[in-house]
């Protein structure tokens, strides 16, 4: 699996309708949407997926007053129950030798153990497949599929993978893989991802329905390098489980056996819209090919982030996307978006 920020082809994004994702907001998600795609099109393909005429022309209403060049998109007319791409999406994988070629790693999809309608967006890899002529593995312990979504992985596209033992070994509370162990979780990401080493953090940060994805906390930036959230206030639910985490992160090392050098990145004050904590995160930036795009929440923080990740990334541009309604969904650009490797 290549790191986000190896050259994409495409990114895929699912044009938003399920109004129970943002009760009483998805009006202006749509707009957050267009501004998406306005950021990422000067770099790359953006694919991405209507359920029907209707919906693809209220996408293409909006791009259009977005500025955003149609030439640049492209519609795929793929039904899905919601628009989490990064969690429901093809997962890609690459080869160099004997020749360069990308597939597919088909993982299945059961809505975060937590929803009842998914069968539309778990359809979606195959789909992918077949549209664009690419093999597809199943990911696969013994028998058994494994259940895996995209925002509780990052890679660094030289072996070693971080995730959170919340999100993926917990077997109480929203269970993807029942009665998988550490061993067998890690067997099937070795197997399915070509990783070697496994970072395992603790817990996710609080308001993340999804039950610790990794995507909230820690990402990398490059090969050697995280960023990982700190939390100043002792008195915020997410101080000690981010202090956890950088205790894990001094102990753990890559897959040559050097240390991981981490950065703090800050977190913003808590946000709540009636009476819920939702999980804003700068850490669910996403990285395209010509830009990096930031969620924004209206703090004071804002600003050290996009500076912070600006200095990370010097050959692209680090831009700030208004977040504060699309976080309402619990998820904000990274859990929108999945990148689809170059194939050269």
């Amino acid at each position: 699996m290549p790191a986000e920020w190896e050259p994409h082809e495409a990114t895929w994004i699912g044009w938003p309708h399920n109004e129970t994702d943002w009760p009483g907001k998805i009006a202006p998600i749509h707009w957050v949407y267009g501004e998406i795609v306005r950021k990422i099109v000067p770099g790359e393909l953006v694919r991405i997926l209507v359920n029907s005429t209707a919906h693809e022309a209220q996408a293409r209403k909006v791009l259009k007053s977005a500025g955003v060049s149609s030439g640049r998109v492209q519609f795929l007319r793929f039904p899905t129950n919601r628009g989490w791409t990064r969690d429901f999406g093809p997962i890609f994988v690459k080869r160099s030798k004997p020749r360069p070629e990308v597939a597919i790693a088909r993982f299945r999809f059961n809505a975060w153990a937590r929803y009842p309608d998914w069968k539309k967006d778990d359809a979606i890899p195959a789909q992918a497949a077949r549209r664009l002529k690419m093999k597809i593995f199943r990911a696969h312990l013994g028998q058994r599929d494994v259940v895996l979504e995209g925002g509780s992985i990052d890679v660094n596209g030289s072996g070693t993978l971080l995730t959170t033992e919340e999100c993926l070994l917990d077997q109480k509370r929203q269970v993807r893989n029942p009665g998988f162990s550490r061993n067998q979780t890690e067997t099937a990401l070795r197997e399915s991802l070509s990783v070697k080493n496994i970072i395992w953090l603790g817990k996710g940060i609080a308001g993340d329905d999804t039950h610790g994805h990794v995507d909230d906390l820690c990402r990398f930036v490059n090969r050697r390098t995280v960023v990982l959230c700190r939390e100043k206030n002792s008195r915020d639910k997410n101080y000690r489980p981010l202090e956890e985490n950088w205790e894990r992160l001094r102990g753990a090392r890559l897959e040559d056996g050097s240390r991981i050098h981490a950065i703090a990145l800050p977190m913003p004050s808590p946000l709540f819209f009636d009476g819920v904590r939702l999980p804003a995160s700068y850490a669910n930036f996403y990285i395209s090919n010509s830009a990096v795009l930031v969620p924004t929440f209206n703090d004071p923080n804002d600003r050290v982030a996009l500076r912070i990740l600006g200095d990370l990334f010097p050959t692209r541009y680090a831009v700030g996307i208004h977040s504060v309604d699309l976080v309402w969904g619990f998820g904000t650009i990274h859990c929108l978006t999945q990148q689809q490797p170059s194939r050269s």
